[in-house]
């Protein structure tokens, strides 16, 4: 439970327009215990209509207690305590909750305060939620700037909510009929007063002829709609009266740029950009300058963000060769995240790559796509990097006095040395920052971290507030497949965007469960980044599922979550596991070089790139794709496939996907066209975005699809 504090009930009135400035108050300075009720002036009174005492109004809490007037509890979202802030983008739809109730049957509202980094104050409605009976009150609200918020909730007692619950009932049952409308009289002429006092002549004179006809001659029913038409209750919302007002402590939200929500990720190694062997079974090469034939080809295709392995120059010790071996032959790159070489560490460029000119050119031309560069942030070390003679205390020694390297059992990654960071943690700590501002200095904005799971918590709750301090548009992906608390805290500590287990959701059951979790639960710390294959994963579905898997799962990834990701060769539907049972890669690019000819695969049409670049497209068009929290899902009559819809304001897409690659299915879909925002006797005209076709449907559809034609990507374009 959020502490809360008793606060005067003459706060700014108005609901739904930015308030005051005001400094951002100080995150959980309101203490527990310290609950403090204000005094007000008393209020007019009537003799038909007493006013109570402002004493009476405003009880202080019994002393030591965190409960204030109107009790406030579970609010949402607040992340440890409010020791991190809550996750938002401009633009996103962000959920406020939190638990508002109090004792007896007089009505309560609530309502949810905001205030941007530059001090001005927002306030949002609130309203209660489904199922009703919980007191649970929600607001869901875009932030417009980029920065650190702050957000409260304030309760309220409502009297005009009571009023009108009373007047209806009493009205209508024609019980003390004058006096309750007298008492109404009352609420409007006291609300008319501070909408005169706010400028608002206008809503003033509706509210003053509110209150002269409820003592109108007409039938009390006429008056009574009258008083209650939508006008008259949406200018009580700005100016009706707020007693007993209860806020909770401000907590942090922090609203990163666009692209930490929403954009799509390439992935490609640029030494096998241009690469080519020759007779004497030595390589050239792909460079940077090679490699921007390959930016154009993803801006080409929709995407967003270029992630590169580390560029860095690649140690000989212990070097691995094709397929992970230990044998390299003379002519092997080796791994790059086997960083460091006598030419240098993280803070050089592996010399057949090029150098900090091109890399910098490289960087230009992307930025002249409309693409970002991510870049590989590994800390770990080749036993060959400058590191290791230099500072040999950064290393976890072994009984025997060697170095211990990287090891996950039963594999060993002898050609990579762990930093230990619980030793010499100044100088560590430091020279990281120092390695990252270096790259930022030459325009890498996106970092893409290596295994952050084996490194400290603390460590990156450090390194990331330190880049925030500075450089808040700067992001950082978690590639943390590991177990959930630990990619939760992750998030929390920072990271904006995340890996996750979608890789190994593929029925009905499983994706709709972690959608669902993605979309509500941890919604507040864990950006998801749906990467559809990685260098190191090649998944059983798509090993085993044919080109009709690689379409279906670059349907859903690029679908179910604003972020998604595509690692190089899956448009050639590479599938060739190293072994059964393995999810590497066989002939991995990780250990040598991979020229691939997607020309001529284009070419011959043996390439899923015209679906990847559609996908890319239909998501820019349709903001209701750019958004995780607005998902619902649909029930079918089959496992076969899955149903879900995004609407965000007038963009609504539903999304109907075979999970079956070897085979024809069919099934009716019953849309829940209410939990889309529409009437569930609605008609729809709807566009497959795939195949151009257009139909009607309503909350009973039939639905048949084939390995050649997997999904129904539609759009609505009208409703009747």
């Amino acid at each position: 439970m959020s502490p809360v504090t008793s606060t005067p009930s003459d706060r700014k009135p108005d609901e739904t327009t930015p308030a005051r400035k005001r400094a951002p108050r100080k995150v959980g300075a309101t203490k527990a215990g310290a609950t403090k009720a204000v005094r007000r002036a008393p209020k007019k009174t009537t003799k038909t209509a007493p006013a109570m005492t402002a004493e009476a109004k405003a009880v202080p809490p019994t002393a030591g207690s965190p409960i204030g007037r109107i009790p406030i509890t579970k609010l949402e979202p607040v992340i440890e305590g409010g020791a991190y802030p809550a996750k938002a983008t401009v633009g996103e739809l962000i959920p406020i909750r939190a638990t508002v109730f109090r004792e007896g049957h007089d009505a309560v509202n609530a309502t949810a305060v905001l205030t941007s980094p530059s001090g001005v104050e927002h306030r949002h409605p609130m309203a209660p939620t489904e199922p009703a009976g919980f007191d649970r009150w929600e607001a869901r609200v875009r932030l417009d700037e980029e920065g650190a918020w702050q957000f409260r909730v304030e309760g309220w007692d409502d009297p005009w909510a009571t009023w009108v619950h009373n007047a209806e009932i009493k009205i209508a049952a024609g019980i003390d009929v004058q006096l309750v409308c007298r008492e109404g009289q009352v609420i409007f002429e006291d609300s008319a007063e501070r909408a005169d006092a706010a400028g608002d002549p206008a809503s003033a004179n509706l509210l003053k002829a509110a209150a002269a006809s409820l003592q109108s001659p007409n039938q009390v029913e006429d008056r009574l709609g009258l008083a209650l038409n939508d006008l008259v209750r949406r200018s009580m919302i700005k100016y009706g009266p707020r007693e007993l007002v209860t806020s909770t402590a401000d907590h942090p939200i922090f609203c990163d740029r666009r692209a930490a929500l929403f954009a799509s990720w390439y992935e490609f190694f640029p030494r096998s950009q241009g690469s080519e062997q020759n007779a004497d079974g030595s390589w050239r090469s792909g460079t940077f300058d090679s490699s921007v034939e390959r930016l154009e080809a993803a801006a080409a295709m929709g995407f967003d963000v270029i992630y590169l392995p580390p560029i860095h120059p690649i140690g000989t010790a212990f070097r691995k060769g094709p397929n992970n071996t230990l044998e390299p032959g003379p002519h092997d790159p080796g791994s790059p995240w086997a960083i460091g070489a006598p030419e240098g560490g993280h803070d050089a460029i592996h010399p057949e790559l090029g150098d900090w000119d091109s890399f910098d050119r490289f960087v230009a031309r992307a930025k002249e796509l409309d693409l970002e560069i991510a870049l590989d942030l590994a800390f770990q070390a080749s036993p060959d990097h400058p590191w290791v003679t230099e500072h040999p205390e950064w290393f976890s020694q072994r009984a025997d006095g060697t170095i211990a390297y990287a090891e996950n059992p039963p594999k060993k990654y002898q050609d990579i040395y762990p930093i230990n960071f619980d030793r010499a943690r100044d100088t560590m700590y430091a020279e990281a920052l120092r390695i990252v501002r270096l790259w930022m200095s030459h325009g890498v904005r996106t970092f893409r971290v290596d295994n952050p799971h084996t490194k400290p918590i603390d460590f990156w709750a450090w390194l990331l507030a330190e880049v925030r301090r500075t450089d808040p548009d700067v992001l950082f992906l978690a590639e943390a497949f590991t177990r959930p608390e630990m990619m939760h805290m992750l998030g929390k500590v920072g990271y904006q965007q995340s890996y996750t287990y979608f890789t190994w959701r593929n029925t009905a059951e499983e994706i709709t469960e972690y959608l669902t979790e993605l979309s509500t639960e941890s919604d507040a710390f864990i950006r998801p980044n749906f990467f559809v294959n990685t260098p190191d994963i090649l998944p059983g579905y798509l090993q085993h599922g044919g080109r009709s898997a690689f379409a279906i799962r670059a349907i859903l990834g690029a679908t179910l979550s604003p972020l998604w990701g595509v690692y190089s060769g899956y448009e050639l539907f590479e599938n060739q596991a190293v072994r059964p049972g393995s999810e590497e890669y066989l002939d991995s690019e990780k250990y040598q070089y991979r020229p691939r000819d997607f020309a001529g695969a284009l070419a011959s049409g043996d390439s899923l790139q015209p679906l990847i670049t559609r996908l890319n497209e239909v998501r820019r068009a349709q903001p209701a794709l750019q958004q995780l929290r607005n998902i619902t899902f649909h029930r079918t009559t089959t496992d076969d496939f899955i149903a879900y819809s995004k609407v965000d304001g007038d963009s609504a897409v539903i999304v109907v996907c075979s999970l079956d690659p070897h085979h024809v299915v069919e099934g009716l879909v019953h849309l829940d066209l209410t939990a889309m925002g529409l009437d569930e006797r609605a008609v729809l005209t709807v566009r497959d975005e795939l195949s151009d076709q257009e139909w009607r449907w309503g909350q009973h559809n039939f639905v048949r699809l084939s390995p050649e034609a997997p999904a129904h990507l539609l759009v609505v374009t009208s409703v009747q």
